[in-house]
């Protein structure tokens, strides 16, 4: 009898799963960015916005009337995505740009060519990223995770910073991860030569996220410039194309992971949300400030990494 029970367990158990999934979903994807701020004469940048949490990101701030640049690797993709926004939301102000953050060039010549083309910028969000990446190195010679994850955007807001004061008020996102309490910031092996694993390398480049926003808040204030760090969640999207097993797990709990439109939520917020200001430098998760790991919190570890960054990037050290 308790054989057959168990048995009868274990086939009703997918079904119930499947049937709760809708209710659990919306548990873990409380976060729902609730404000009507219109956008019409404002700037936007996302990078990464031709896929996933980028992209409609991009889409809702197209909708309230932004001119949005999607910042992509990929110009065919990202093209195809820009008229797809144009088509939904009736706004014709959304344009497509080269932005490789594995290239310091590329990123270069993307700020290059925007601050010729516009007078402000109002909203950067640093999106993009990569994950679990085998061992590779970026055209520079910075490990993949810490290369495009922190350093393609820590220059890339240094490039872009002045026309954000410019455009005061203003604000600058960026996409961490819960993760980031896995990360270290290990100086003496940065690049990861001395020792390598995947998964920590992103868990690692979260962390310097989060770091990067704090200090970066700290240098900011009485600026007009705010920035905030914020988790996602656990999304759908192809970040997890590395991983065989990444891909394995999403699929096997793909009830319980947040879309893309939910995961970019907590972005919106963090961009439009009036009264954020005093939070600048906070983590955010669901729409709300959240903790951090005791190495997101340690002020010289931020100011070392800052440092570390301008030095690897031929930036001053101000």
């Amino acid at each position: 009898m308790v054989e057959l029970l168990l048995l009868l367990l274990l086939l009703l158990l997918p079904l119930l799963l499947y049937m709760a999934a809708p209710q659990i979903r919306k548990m873990l994807s409380s976060g729902v960015c609730t404000s009507t701020v219109q956008l019409p004469g404002k700037v936007v940048v996302v990078t990464g916005a031709n896929t996933g949490i980028g992209k409609e990101t991009a889409k809702e701030l197209a909708q309230r009337g932004a001119r949005v640049y999607l910042a992509c690797r990929d110009l065919e993709k990202g093209e195809l995505v820009a008229k797809e926004i144009q088509t939904t939301t009736g706004n014709q102000q959304v344009l497509v740009r080269k932005l490789d953050l594995s290239d310091t060039k590329s990123i270069r010549a993307f700020a290059k060519g925007f601050l010729a083309e516009e007078k402000h910028l109002h909203i950067l969000i640093n999106n993009a990223g990569v994950m679990m990446c085998p061992y590779s190195k970026t055209a520079d010679g910075f490990e993949m995770h810490i290369g495009v994850n922190h350093l393609g955007h820590f220059l890339l807001t240094h490039l872009l910073l002045e026309k954000l004061k410019e455009s005061a008020p203003s604000r600058i996102v960026n996409v961490s991860s819960l993760a980031h309490h896995l990360g270290r910031i290990h100086f003496h092996n940065l690049q990861g030569e001395k020792f390598y694993n995947a998964g920590l390398a992103y868990c690692h480049s979260k962390l310097a996220n989060i770091l990067f926003t704090q200090e970066l808040a700290r240098r900011l204030k009485g600026s007009g410039v705010t920035t905030y760090s914020v988790h996602p969640g656990t999304v759908q999207s192809e970040l997890v194309r590395h991983s065989s097993f990444m891909r394995w797990m999403w699929w096997l709990f793909s009830f319980f992971i947040k879309t893309p439109q939910q995961g970019a939520q907590t972005s919106l917020h963090c961009a439009l949300t009036e009264g954020l200001e005093i939070l600048s430098g906070n983590h955010f998760s669901d729409c709300h400030v959240t903790w951090v790991s005791a190495q997101a919190r340690n002020e010289t570890i931020a100011r070392r990494l800052w440092d570390v960054s301008c030095d690897l990037l031929g930036l001053p050290m101000d």
